[in-house]
C-alpha cells in the first residue's frame, strides 16, 4: 500500500506522461502496484490506530473521576495492564486522541472568547501595578499604571514600594499627569488598596477616594479580564518603552516614562483618530489642589557618613547616629519636608524634601560641623600598638587568677571590702533585749 504522498506524487508524474515503468524506478515500488493505483484498484493506507486506543476506556473513566490527574500517574497505572511504550509516546498519543476533558471550572477568565466593552467618556479609570525587580540602579523599583478605559490613555509614576502611602502618592501622580479624575476606580487585590483575602477597601485608602469624589471597584477573585485596558498598558511600555529605555536613575527612568507616553503612545492610532485626540473628549473631573495627607513611613538604616537614604536622595543625621541599624523617616503627602525619628518616635531631624530620585544629599550646617569634628578627632599622630611586645598577666591580673583558682579569699589584696562580723551583731542583739 502507498502513502498519500506517494499516491499524489504517482498522479503527477503520470500526468506529466511518464510511463508506469519510469514512474516504478522513481518510487521504488513494484509496476504491478503503480498500474493498479493509476487505474484506481488499489487502496491508500489509512492511519494506524493510536497505541492508546485498547486503554480508551480506561482513561475515559480515569478522567470522569479526576480530570486533573497527572500524566504520569496514568502512565504508571497502564504500565500494570500492559502498555509498555514510553512516557513520551504515552503523552504525544494522549494529546493526540484529546481525551482529557477541558475543566470549566479552571478555565481562565470563564470562557474562551471576548468581546470589547464600550466604556463612557469619563467613566473609569484602572490602575496596575508594573514592576521592575531589575534596574541600572541596583534597586527593585515599581510603577503604578493607569490607563483611562475610554481612550487608552496612560501614565505611571515611580515608587519605592506598595504600602498604602506610597500605593496614594503615585496615584496622585497619575492623576496629575492625567489632568483630573474619573469617577470611578478599578483595581485589583493589589496591597495598600484593600484588606489581604478581601475586598474590603482599607479605611485610608476609602478616606482617599472620598477626598478625590470617586467610587472604586475592586475586581473579584479569579475572574481575570475585568482591568484589561490596565494590563494591556503594562505590557505595551515594558516592551516598547522599559526594554529599549537608556535610563541610570529613577528621576531619569520618571521623565523618560513621562515623555515617552505624551510623544509617542498618546499618538497611537485607535481607528480615525488618536489617543491623543480621544482622551480630549473625555471630561474628566478636577483634582483637589493638595493631595491626599497621608504619611510615608519606612525604616532605614544610617550609613557612616551619617546619611539616611530616602527615595533616591539622602538626609543627614548628627554624627553620633553614624551606622545606627535603624531610624525611621516621616514624609505626609503635600508637605515639604520630612522627619526623620528613632525607633521610640523621638525627632531626631527634619529636612526640606527633595525631589524624588535626583540623588540630591541634604545636610544641615550642625551636622556637618558635628560629623566634621567627630571625624577630625578620630585622627591621631600616634604610632600603631607593636603587636609582637611581651606582656605577661600583671599584678592584679595575677590576684584575680588565684581567687579564681581558690588559692586566696575574695576579700584579700587590699580591695577594701567591708567585712561583717556576726557574732559581733548577735552579742549587740542580745543587749538590746
Amino acid at each position: 500500500m502507498l502513502t498519500q504522498e506517494e499516491d499524489m506524487e504517482i498522479a503527477a508524474l503520470h500526468g506529466r506522461g511518464w510511463s508506469v515503468s519510469a514512474i516504478a524506478r522513481h518510487t521504488g515500488r513494484d509496476r504491478k502496484t503503480i498500474r493498479a493505483y493509476l487505474a484506481g484498484q488499489a487502496k491508500l493506507r489509512g492511519h494506524a490506530a493510536s497505541v492508546l486506543e485498547p486503554y480508551r476506556s480506561y482513561l475515559l473513566a480515569r478522567f470522569v473521576d479526576d480530570p486533573h490527574v497527572l500524566g504520569m500517574v496514568l502512565f504508571r497505572e497502564l504500565g500494570g495492564l500492559g502498555f509498555d511504550r514510553s512516557y513520551q509516546t504515552f503523552t504525544r498519543e494522549l494529546r493526540a486522541l484529546g481525551l482529557r476533558p477541558a475543566c470549566e471550572c479552571c478555565r481562565r477568565g470563564g470562557v474562551d472568547v471576548t468581546i470589547e466593552l464600550d466604556h463612557p467618556p469619563g467613566e473609569e479609570l484602572q490602575f496596575d501595578w508594573l514592576e521592575l525587580r531589575e534596574t541600572p540602579w541596583g534597586q527593585p523599583a515599581f510603577v503604578l499604571i493607569g490607563a483611562l478605559s475610554h481612550s487608552g490613555r496612560c501614565r505611571g509614576v515611580f515608587c519605592e514600594g506598595q504600602t498604602g502611602p506610597h500605593v496614594i502618592e503615585s496615584l496622585d501622580g497619575v492623576l496629575r499627569r492625567l489632568g483630573g479624575t474619573t469617577r470611578r476606580w478599578r483595581t485589583d487585590r493589589m496591597a495598600g488598596v484593600v484588606h489581604p483575602g478581601t475586598d474590603r477597601l482599607l479605611p485610608e485608602f476609602a478616606a482617599c477616594a472620598k477626598h478625590y469624589g470617586v467610587g472604586v471597584d475592586v475586581c473579584p477573585a479569579r475572574r481575570a479580564k475585568r482591568k484589561g485596558v490596565a494590563e494591556a498598558a503594562v505590557k505595551y511600555l515594558t516592551r516598547s518603552w522599559w526594554c529599549s529605555a537608556a535610563v541610570a536613575t529613577p528621576a531619569q527612568a520618571q521623565m523618560s516614562l513621562d515623555r515617552f507616553c505624551v510623544e509617542v503612545a498618546d499618538e497611537r492610532r485607535r481607528g480615525a483618530r488618536t489617543i491623543a485626540k480621544l482622551a480630549a473628549s473625555e471630561r474628566l473631573l478636577g483634582l483637589p489642589s493638595a493631595p491626599f495627607p497621608a504619611e510615608i513611613c519606612v525604616e532605614r538604616g544610617v550609613s557612616r557618613s551619617a546619611l539616611v537614604a530616602f527615595e533616591g536622595n539622602h538626609y543627614s543625621v548628627p554624627a553620633a547616629l553614624a551606622g545606627a541599624p535603624q531610624v525611621r523617616v516621616r514624609a505626609r503627602l503635600g508637605e515639604q519636608a520630612l522627619q526623620i525619628t528613632s525607633a521610640a518616635g523621638t525627632l531626631i531631624a527634619k529636612h526640606r524634601r527633595a525631589p524624588s530620585g535626583t540623588g540630591q544629599v541634604v545636610r544641615c550646617a550642625e551636622h556637618t560641623a558635628g560629623l566634621e569634628q567627630a571625624v577630625l578627632s578620630a585622627f591621631t599622630t600616634r604610632s600603631p600598638c607593636r603587636r609582637k611586645q611581651n606582656r605577661p598577666p600583671g599584678q592584679a591580673a595575677l590576684q584575680a587568677a588565684a581567687i579564681l583558682r581558690g588559692e586566696q579569699p575574695p576579700n584579700d589584696g587590699g580591695g577594701g571590702g567591708v567585712v561583717i562580723d556576726l557574732e559581733r551583731y548577735a552579742q549587740l542583739a542580745q543587749v538590746a533585749r
